[in-house]
């Protein structure tokens, strides 16, 4: 490593890297939880503490294989210092509040992936950039909403033909219930895939300082990550739930129920293969599956989905450039 890292220097950035995973959850609360609170099945405040419980609880169920991917499959760890970390970050974190004051659903973690990106590409060029990790998260940027699509319309299909007989009333008392298990699983989902992320960026600050291996992640990273996340979660980025939970498409408690279990399929397939993707990315794909299989693609508001199809492609670009100047802001200040 060229420039060592302080005690005090490395506490800092480990604090920032919470506070990105803070926000994660304050900034994709809307994610787990819109489809709920639309459809009346939850209060927000209901909502989001019991979305906070299941990001939390993903601790005991997958394992580290984001992280893995996020802390030795995107950049070069050797060539990791804290200007790197510190631009990364101060990419990832901008860009999530220029979107959540703009009440736009664009991915925490593209940001995150972006500004490692452009931070690394600031310091070393594209040879510090690990070509196969980049590619695997290229592609999961057009499969994850595919995927949560496809399941999605799949499911409502399914559940339309099997209650095509049962009243309308009897069926959103039915998914009403069943909402609270779909929104529960997609908030696993979200806890593996994006508290992973913030462990995978403290683990490289770590294997640069000396302080752990490329074989083992500390416990005490594991443990506030997901807490961190989760209370991020609680709080909640309410800008964007009307959004993601009636501007696309209108949504019922069966429409809600086959949104988020189509999405959290997605994210438990990416997350046992260690890919790390956009929950906003899935979730929409999701609900955008929902109303064109229930209602045909008139049902869809494009106009809205066409502008959160922009920041996605912004996404990336943009938290690479604020990184890279915030690492050249670094070296003057730190």
């Amino acid at each position: 490593m060229e420039v060592q890292i302080t005690f005090n220097t490395l506490a800092l950035l480990v604090a920032v890297a919470l506070l990105f995973d803070f926000m994660n959850g304050f900034h994709d609360a809307a994610n787990s939880i819109a489809t709920v609170v639309s459809t009346g099945v939850l209060k927000p405040y209901q909502a989001v503490t019991w979305a906070a419980l299941f990001n939390f609880l993903a601790i005991a169920v997958f394992e580290l294989k984001v992280a893995s991917t996020v802390g030795k499959g995107i950049v070069e760890p050797d060539m990791v210092d804290y200007h790197v970390i510190f631009g990364a970050l101060i990419g990832a974190i901008t860009w999530s509040l220029i979107t959540w004051y703009f009440g736009i659903p664009s991915s925490s973690s593209h940001a995150l992936i972006g500004g490692m990106m452009g931070a690394m590409i600031a310091k070393a060029g594209t040879s510090a950039l690990l070509l196969p990790g980049i590619l695997k998260i290229g592609v999961f940027i057009i499969a994850a909403p595919l995927i949560g699509f496809v399941w999605s319309a799949l499911l409502i299909a399914i559940v339309s033909w099997l209650c095509f007989r049962v009243a309308p009333f009897r069926v959103d008392r039915i998914f009403r219930r069943l909402q609270l298990v779909s929104c529960a699983l997609y908030s696993l989902g979200h806890g593996a895939n994006d508290a992973q992320k913030t462990m995978g960026i403290i683990w490289l600050l770590l294997i640069a300082s000396g302080d752990a291996t490329r074989e083992h992640l500390p416990a005490w990273v594991i443990v506030s990550c997901y807490l961190s996340i989760g209370c991020g979660t609680l709080f909640g980025g309410w800008r964007i739930v009307k959004t993601m939970g009636q501007r696309i498409t209108k949504i019922r408690p069966v429409g809600g129920f086959a949104a988020e279990t189509g999405g959290a399929m997605a994210l438990f397939l990416a997350s046992s293969f260690g890919i790390p993707v956009s929950t906003t990315h899935t979730i929409t794909g999701s609900i955008i599956g929902v109303g064109s299989a229930q209602r045909g693609f008139s049902a869809v508001r494009w106009g809205v989905a066409g502008n959160i199809v922009v920041a996605w492609v912004l996404t990336i670009p943009a938290s690479a450039l604020v990184a890279a100047l915030a690492w050249w802001l670094s070296l003057l200040i730190i």
